[in-house]
């Protein structure tokens, strides 16, 4: 069932994004016009998406240390979390 979800959705993709589109759209709308902003507490926070901007750098920035991370390989090589294939079989 879930196969042929993703096979349909897939075979209307721009349709997809079109409605993603649309949502995220919908979404700044909201955050403009209903989210009250009268009680922040710092200045950033009455600018017009700011936590959605800084949601979206704080996801960026999780995934590129994230990466950064799991390429590093102290002691020589000897702790990382990306080993090669062959590691065990040596």
């Amino acid at each position: 069932m879930i196969v042929q979800l993703i096979d349909f959705l897939r075979d209307r993709l721009k349709i997809v994004v079109w409605l993603c589109y649309v949502g995220l759209a919908l979404l700044v709308a909201w955050d403009l016009v209903f989210v009250d902003k009268h009680h922040a507490h710092t200045a950033p926070e009455h600018w017009p998406l700011f936590w959605s901007l800084f949601g979206f750098g704080a996801c960026a920035l999780i995934i590129i240390v994230s990466k950064w991370f799991g390429h590093c390989h102290w002691f020589g090589g000897k702790f990382t979390i990306m080993n090669r294939e062959d590691y065990y079989d040596k």
